[in-house]
C-alpha cells in the first residue's frame, strides 16, 4: 500500500468509525466502506500480541511473513547499498504525480 492509498484509507477509517458510532452499521455507505477497507487489507497477514488491562491496549509484538521492514536495510552505514544521488530519479518521477 503506497502513501496515497494509505492516506485515503485513513480518511475512510475515520468516516467508518463515525458511522458505526452513530448506529449506521447496516447503511449502504457503511457497507461500502467495509468493502473498501476489507479490500485494502487482503494482503495483510501475521500475528499481533496484545495486553489488555483496565481499558488500555498495549502492543507487545507483531510479526508477519510479508513484513516490509528489514532491519538490515534500515541502516545507511551499510556500504554500497544506498547512494543519496539514487534518490534523484525517484524525486523527479514522484513529482510528476
Amino acid at each position: 500500500m503506497d502513501r496515497e492509498v494509505r492516506k485515503i484509507k485513513q480518511g475512510l477509517a475515520l468516516k467508518f468509525s463515525e458511522l458505526v458510532y452513530n448506529g449506521f452499521w447496516h447503511s449502504p455507505e457503511c457497507e461500502f466502506l467495509r468493502h473498501c477497507i476489507g479490500r485494502s487489507q487482503e494482503g495483510v497477514v501475521g500475528t499481533v500480541r496484545l495486553s489488555i488491562f483496565k481499558g488500555q491496549v498495549y502492543i507487545l509484538g507483531r510479526e508477519s511473513p510479508r513484513s516490509l521492514y528489514n532491519e538490515e536495510l534500515v541502516s545507511m552505514n551499510v556500504q554500497g547499498d544506498y547512494e543519496p544521488a539514487d534518490a534523484t530519479g525517484f524525486i523527479n518521477i514522484n513529482s510528476l504525480r
